[in-house]
């Protein structure tokens, strides 16, 4: 029997997102060391793919004030929801969605009227070498949003407006998006690296 796909939502209160937010490793994690938050350091931060919210929401959770930008709308809608159920569940969940501001919108179009120290860009990743299936979740993404044509577009456009870096999160052992400039730095997980572009 195939099992029908559940319905994507965004969920903050239950699943990954709980357990990162218990058991994640605080501002130890590759993620936030990429964004600029060490020491006694918040860099004000623009999710300019929010997707599934997630990368934003831990960023929020460890202080940071996020920008989240989605032109989707049945990815803004998503988050919007999500969003809501987070906030009515109170506590620290609502303290964290209270640093989290949801835009609709084009990336490319919203940048130069925002102010961010810090742009995060997680475009749609290329397909996988070889046979794994990518997570059904990430297959409903990709469906909802696409693949990210433009993504070279809009890492030239935040380097143009991020007061201190742009960070790309890119499969670890993918090919440098071409047509923009060398990065700085760079932070290798297992299976993700973090290329960060120092702009100050």
């Amino acid at each position: 029997m195939k099992r029908e796909p559940t319905e994507l939502r965004v969920d903050f209160v239950n699943g990954p997102v709980a357990h990162r937010l218990r058991f994640g490793g605080g501002r130890g994690q590759d993620l936030a060391k990429a964004m600029g938050l060490r020491g006694g350091k918040t860099p004000t931060i623009i999710d300019a793919t929010a997707g599934l919210g997630r990368d934003a929401f831990l960023l929020a959770s460890l202080g940071a004030e996020v920008t989240l930008i989605e032109r989707s709308d049945k990815m803004h809608a998503l988050l919007e929801q999500g969003m809501q159920r987070a906030a009515v569940e109170g506590g620290q969940l609502r303290e964290i969605i209270d640093r989290m501001t949801l835009l609709k919108g084009d990336a490319k179009d919203l940048l130069p009227d925002l102010s961010g120290e810090s742009i995060l860009i997680d475009p749609m990743h290329p397909p996988r070498k070889g046979s794994a299936l990518v997570k059904q979740e990430l297959r409903q993404v990709r469906e909802i949003v696409g693949s990210d044509e433009d993504a070279a577009d809009l890492v030239r456009v935040a380097l143009a407006n991020a007061t201190k870096r742009v960070v790309l999160k890119w499969p670890a052992k993918a090919d440098p998006i071409e047509g923009i400039r060398p990065c700085t730095h760079q932070i290798l997980g297992k299976s993700t690296r973090y290329d960060v572009f120092m702009t100050g």
